[in-house]
């Protein structure tokens, strides 16, 4: 099942996150606090974004967190990846807005892969020096042609 979180999702939501970091991103694990992931999504990403989730019957397998013209988080649990989960809760956005922008680190090549195969174009690489973990990132960015984002 798909549908929009509620604030009471947020705590599943900072978990799917944080094991979902962690696994792509072993290199950074660890620089938060379960406390300080749900604070993060309590008052950070709630008030100022959408949030949808993916259910698996009651459990949280994947979610998106989006505003205008970016994309603030998209994470799926590593045992629920490569199933189209990701293409379905990135199809929200895109139908959402016209034009999304992304930022992923560099060493993640997956994400990368992920967003190139889904129409997203490398903008700029980055030092990392403006990111908290001090990581080169790299900015992407998707705009709708005339034809729609590709099914799962």
């Amino acid at each position: 099942m798909l549908r929009r979180l509620t604030i009471e999702d947020m705590d599943a939501a900072a978990i799917v996150h944080r094991l979902s970091f962690d696994h792509a991103l072993p290199s950074l694990a660890g620089r938060h606090t379960p406390d300080e992931d749900r604070c993060f999504f309590r008052e950070r990403l709630y008030p100022h974004c959408q949030l949808w989730g993916r259910f698996d019957g009651a459990e949280m397998s994947g979610l998106i967190a989006f505003r205008r013209g970016w994309i603030d988080q998209l994470y799926v649990l590593p045992s629920a990846q490569r199933n189209g989960l990701g293409t379905e809760l990135l199809q929200i956005a895109q139908r959402s807005f016209g034009r999304l922008n992304l930022w992923t680190f560099q060493c993640n090549r997956a994400a990368r892969l992920f967003y190139a195969a889904r129409g997203f174009r490398l903008i700029v690489e980055t030092d990392g020096a403006r990111n908290e973990e001090k990581e080169p990132d790299a900015l992407y960015r998707w705009t709708r042609s005339a034809r729609p984002p590709p099914s799962a």
